[in-house]
């Protein structure tokens, strides 16, 4: 039986206060909501994947393809340094991924280095049109709640946004974006001053799907937060979520698949090979996650049931769910925030595996 928490005010209250950085001291302004999707770039219920047969091929979608590609990163490069934090630095970063340029906000804690480093948060961000994207803009306030909080903070500036080279592609089209996320990873665990055995991993929307093939795929990820994530299976999607053509009508990337492999219901041991769903016993560490019941954008529906399947696959999941509130949880956002950092607190910063 899936296991639902409501959010009580006051109970979280007491968990803010308790935290080193209170959320109401000097609060960083709100990020504006995500940029509205098309269910060409965002996903309800429904069975647990079948099984994926080994002999299936390792299209740059499956998870398999993913486990057995080198995510080396590379150290990064200092380029340019932002206005600090109340307790912490903020900088421009550069890595390389897939031998391209990728740029992220990184913010480093003022505090005393730990002996074996600062706790990492990598932190993924939901869609945002390439165009308009910009490293120091949006999710402001989520990036402080961590960074405040004695962790670094490495907000990656996925291929094709703001002055990443490459292409910004279709998340769920294309493993580029996951690929730039797990040489970020790569790359933290090189930083001298990065704890590389505790590092957790933050994902809203977009962001969530992203964290949740890099847990399937990376055991070095020791906790995930998922929000209002995209965490159904692909069957699930093409039967509730994804547009009926791809955008401008155009063939894309599903017509491609579809032409070749058939649809999700011809051909499920594919389909659920490109599905992190399917590997849920694999899960790098404990998962939490979020969603508002009001979420026009991507149905809470998706959450509970990645609950009960990861429940399923005998691993540790903590489902919250705020009632009316939207696909940014704003009416909660600062609860949220602080079971979040409470949950990296007790599985990333205070564990030394």
């Amino acid at each position: 039986m899936i296991r639902l928490k409501r959010i009580l005010f006051g109970a979280v209250c007491v968990l803010t206060l308790a935290l080193a950085g209170c959320f109401s001291e000097n609060p960083a302004p709100t990020s504006p909501p995500e940029a509205p999707t098309t269910n060409d770039d965002e996903p309800a219920g429904g069975p647990l994947a079948a099984p994926v047969s080994p002999d299936l091929p390792q299209v740059d979608l499956s998870i398999d393809r993913l486990r057995t590609r080198a995510f080396d990163g590379s150290d990064f490069v200092f380029e340019q340094t932002l206005e600090p934090g109340v307790n912490y630095d903020r900088y421009v970063v550069s890595y390389l991924s897939d031998g391209l340029k990728i740029y992220a906000m990184m913010t480093i804690p003022q505090d005393e280095r730990p002996p074996t480093g600062y706790p990492v948060v990598i932190f993924n961000h939901g869609y945002i049109p390439p165009a308009e994207y910009r490293t120091t803009e949006r999710y402001v306030a989520y990036v402080d709640a961590f960074a405040r909080n004695g962790y670094i903070v490495i907000k990656s500036d996925y291929r094709g946004h703001g002055s990443s080279e490459g292409n910004a592609g279709n998340a769920y089209g294309s493993s580029g974006y996951v690929t730039d996320v797990l040489n970020a990873l790569a790359s933290a665990r090189r930083y001298p001053d990065a704890d590389p055995n505790r590092i957790g991993m933050w994902g809203h929307s977009m962001g969530g799907y992203i964290t949740l093939r890099a847990m399937v795929a990376n055991q070095g990820i020791k906790a995930g937060v998922i929000w209002a994530g995209v965490v159904a299976s692909y069957e699930e999607m093409f039967r509730s979520w994804f547009a009926p053509v791809d955008r401008n009508g155009r063939p894309g990337w599903r017509t491609n698949l579809v032409t070749q492999y058939g649809m999700p219901e011809d051909n499920p041991m594919f389909w659920n090979s490109l599905s992190a769903n399917s590997y849920l016993s694999d899960l790098s560490g404990p998962v939490q996650i979020h969603h508002g019941t009001g979420d026009a954008t991507v149905p809470y529906l998706y959450s509970t049931l990645l609950d009960e399947q990861i429940r399923t696959a005998g691993k540790t999941t903590e489902l919250y769910l705020y009632d009316g509130d939207d696909h940014n949880i704003a009416t909660n956002r600062d609860n949220a925030l602080t079971l979040s950092v409470v949950f990296f607190n007790r599985y990333v910063k205070e564990s030394y595996q």
